[in-house]
């Protein structure tokens, strides 16, 4: 039997969380009194731990001022995912079906690689009930921010495949960057924060939910 990986990223990939994302951004921003970003820059740091994301927005505020920032942007995220549950980020049309699916073939394990907290990324597997899908589960905690592949790596480490039987999947030029740094297939879902276009290191990019056994078999059909 050949084990091979599937490393999905999260938010902008199995799950809509912007309006959450931007509700904390808002909040965070607006405790210092600062004006807030764009919602078009604010999605697109998504998939980013948040110390990187916040530099990517507002490199011009001295550190102190990022990580009081970043406080409170973790504060307003919890305090909003306490509130709306599983609703604050609602899985992505097709997702359950498509995880299910999956979990199905005794030759595919799953994992994900995501710029989340531990804490976040837990209580987001809990609230959708998605606990007995994922092997490996990478998180923002534990490895410097994408596109450094040390998370992916880890991912292959912990579930004993090569890179050469993994996909990563995922919505952002940071996966697709971070796929490509760690030797691993990217495949790219254009319904989430990054355009299509964005995704240059993709093997491959698909459009809706329904085309990822396909583009997965034909991913690894031309490593085999």
């Amino acid at each position: 039997m050949r084990l091979r990986l599937v490393v999905f990223d999260v938010d902008g990939t199995l799950v809509d969380s912007q309006a959450s994302i931007v509700a904390a951004m808002t909040g965070a921003f607006g405790a210092e009194g600062l004006m807030v970003p764009e919602r078009a820059a604010i999605l697109s740091i998504v998939g980013l731990s948040l110390d990187h994301a916040m530099l990517r927005l507002v490199p011009e505020l001295a550190a102190e001022t990022r990580a009081r920032l970043v406080d409170g942007y973790k504060a307003a995220y919890h305090a909003h995912r306490l509130e709306q549950g599983a609703a604050h980020s609602p899985l992505f049309p097709g997702v359950a079906e498509a995880l299910e699916n999956l979990s199905g073939n005794p030759e595919i394990l799953m994992g994900v690689a995501t710029g989340k907290s531990r804490r976040g990324l837990d209580a987001l597997i809990e609230a959708h009930g998605l606990e007995r899908y994922f092997v490996t589960r990478q998180v923002a905690d534990d490895h410097p921010s994408k596109p450094h592949p040390a998370m992916l790596l880890a991912a292959l480490d912990e579930a004993g495949i090569g890179a050469e039987e993994a996909i990563m999947v995922g919505d952002t030029s940071y996966d697709m960057d971070m796929a490509h740094a760690a030797g691993v297939p990217g495949l790219g879902v254009s319904w989430g924060y990054h355009a299509p276009e964005m995704l240059k290191n993709a093997a491959s990019v698909i459009h809706q939910v329904g085309d990822l056994p396909v583009a997965l078999d034909r991913i690894w059909e031309k490593t085999a």
